[in-house]
């Protein structure tokens, strides 16, 4: 079996993609054991590297947002019918995550990613050209099975840092990921109303070869990390086995997955609603507000410290009612579009540090399963994503904005209940 030690005399580049061509065989066959080594510990700047790859990444299955009513003007189909497209999309990733994400516990990080990445160019690249409605559909799907190396980059660094450091880098790889959809959504809102939305994956097909290339010099061989040795039958057998065993992935997976559905609904709620006759805006003005999530790339860090000192579970708990209360205002804001940017803050500031609360309440387990308990929570937050996003631009269909407001605060009211469930049942800083 090809693997990394017997690419040695080749450079990491090409190391990472001859990894390509063997990767089918590398599904049934287990692995060898890596040489003994020592992991790099990361510096800050190596750090950063790492979070701005994951807003790259990210970014991909975002540019949508504000672009949605353009996009769907242009082949000639409803709001109910346009959400199919990150619901898709949404649905892709979680099966993804699920058949893709156990590898990274059995093979190299960097070489998975390279491959995941590579899969992402091409769909972009569908969505880019395509000249009917399920072409850019299955683009866009294609693009939500590939999006696996922001999931593999946690479990990555976490295994180069500190446990005391665990809060702070995660949510640093957490803020590059905000930084990739903020750039997604404001971005393309502003290039679509200009030189029309294919402009956007033109643009995102280039951005997303060229972090294609970078990732194999971003991120380092293996080392000595333990490693899981399952075939990987086995592998995906085991993963459903850590919900009987890990709880807890159950619990911060559902949380996650309503918080990420919340996010879901009320932006693509806003880039429908918006556009339309009643508000009368340009999809730029949508990526104007989507603009105030810069906020978080300061906010999410702190927060995440912040996290650290009290406990994930009673800084989620706190998170969720400010969550609830900016979701309410949305519906007294709804009117007026320089009024929606206070609950459009407050959700931008809570909604990422939950995810955060979440992470931490996982990755401090034993290092061979965090790939594992990642592809369950991840699972479990794309499902919810999936949902939503054909709900959100369904209850949009039906009752305009009323309705993704009130869909989006039924969801919050769920987060707010397994969060305070949690926060009384678990100790403080578990």
């Amino acid at each position: 079996m090809l693997n990394e030690e017997h690419l040695s005399w080749a450079p990491s580049g090409a190391r990472s993609y001859a990894f390509l061509c063997e990767f089918p065989r590398l599904w049934l066959l287990p692995p060898r054991q890596p040489a003994a080594s020592n992991l790099t510990k990361l510096s800050r700047g190596h750090l950063l590297l790492l979070a701005l790859a994951s807003a790259l990444v990210t970014a991909n299955a975002y540019y949508i947002h504000p672009i949605i009513a353009l996009v769907a003007a242009d082949y000639g189909v409803s709001a109910g019918e346009i959400g199919f497209v990150p619901a898709l999309n949404q649905a892709a990733l979680a099966l993804g995550i699920f058949l893709l994400l156990p590898l990274g516990d059995r093979f190299s990080n960097r070489t998975l990613s390279v491959c995941f990445a590579s899969g992402q160019t091409v769909g972009l690249a569908v969505m880019a050209f395509a000249t009917q409605f399920w072409a850019f559909t299955a683009g866009s799907t294609l693009l939500g099975f590939f999006t696996i190396t922001p999931y593999l980059l946690p479990a990555y660094v976490s295994k180069r840092v500190s446990p005391k450091e665990l809060g702070i880098a995660t949510a640093t790889l957490t803020t590059g990921v905000i930084a990739g959809i903020l750039v997604a959504r404001a971005g393309s809102g502003v290039v679509a109303e200009y030189f029309g939305w294919r402009t956007v994956y033109f643009i995102a097909t280039g951005l997303m070869l060229t972090i294609t290339l970078a990732l194999p010099f971003l991120m380092e061989p293996p080392g000595s990390d333990k490693r899981a040795t399952h075939p990987y039958p086995a592998l995906l057998a085991s993963t459903l086995a850590l919900l009987k065993s890990h709880p807890s992935v159950i619990l911060s997976g559902s949380v996650q997955g309503l918080s990420f559905g919340i996010f879901l609904a009320v932006w693509l709620g806003l880039g429908l609603h918006l556009t339309s006759p009643v508000m009368g805006y340009g999809a730029d003005v949508v990526g104007y507000l989507a603009a105030f999530s810069i906020l978080n790339l300061i906010t999410t860090s702190r927060l995440g410290g912040w996290a650290d000192r009290i406990g994930p579970r009673r800084a989620r708990l706190y998170l969720a009612v400010v969550q609830l209360c900016g979701v309410a205002l949305l519906y007294v804001f709804g009117h007026s579009v320089y009024l929606l940017t206070i609950p459009i803050v407050m959700m931008n500031m809570a909604g990422p540090v939950i995810d955060v609360t979440g992470r931490m309440t996982l990755l401090n387990q034993e290092t061979e399963i965090r790939t594992r308990l990642m592809t369950l929570y991840i699972v479990m937050m794309f499902i919810g994503g999936a949902f939503s996003s054909w709900a959100g631009t369904a209850a949009f269909e039906y009752a305009g904005w009323t309705g993704s407001v009130a869909l989006a605060f039924i969801l919050s009211l769920m987060v707010l209940g397994l969060s305070t469930w949690d926060a009384r049942t678990t100790a403080p800083h578990a």
